[in-house]
């Protein structure tokens, strides 16, 4: 699954166990904007430094992965977890709102005169 928001907050990496990292992250989703929603992700493992490329307020797609567990409390309730599971983070692109990089051709229009091929004597531009 993949969603546009904006870096809310960032966490710092935790040291689960000796063979289990989690970095926490809040992404804003503004889908309506008089209620943003703030949405918690988790990087584990190798992807907890993809992180470190942002800074807060940017605006990012997250691919992520959507996970559930199971867990029996010693109390013997069961209780259900959900975890969003982000595995690649990049900057959103704006490249479909700013201009070609290159200007178009401009065809002339029929009927003018090219002013480098006059033949006059004369310098001045006017």
């Amino acid at each position: 699954m993949e969603i546009n928001g904006k870096l809310h907050a960032k966490f710092d990496t935790q040291e689960v166990n000796s063979s289990f990292k989690k970095r926490e992250f809040v992404l804003e989703i503004a889908e309506n904007p008089q209620y943003p929603q703030f949405v918690t992700f988790q990087l584990v493992q190798d992807k907890c430094g993809l992180l470190d490329a942002f800074i807060l307020g940017a605006e990012i797609t997250v691919s992520f992965n959507l996970r559930g567990r199971q867990w029996l409390s010693p109390q013997g309730e069961t209780k259900y977890f959900n975890t969003l599971e982000a595995w690649r983070m990049n900057p959103v692109s704006t490249a479909s709102a700013q201009p070609p990089a290159v200007a178009p051709s401009v065809s002339p229009i029929e009927g003018t005169a090219d002013i480098t091929q006059l033949n006059d004597s004369d310098d001045l531009p006017f």
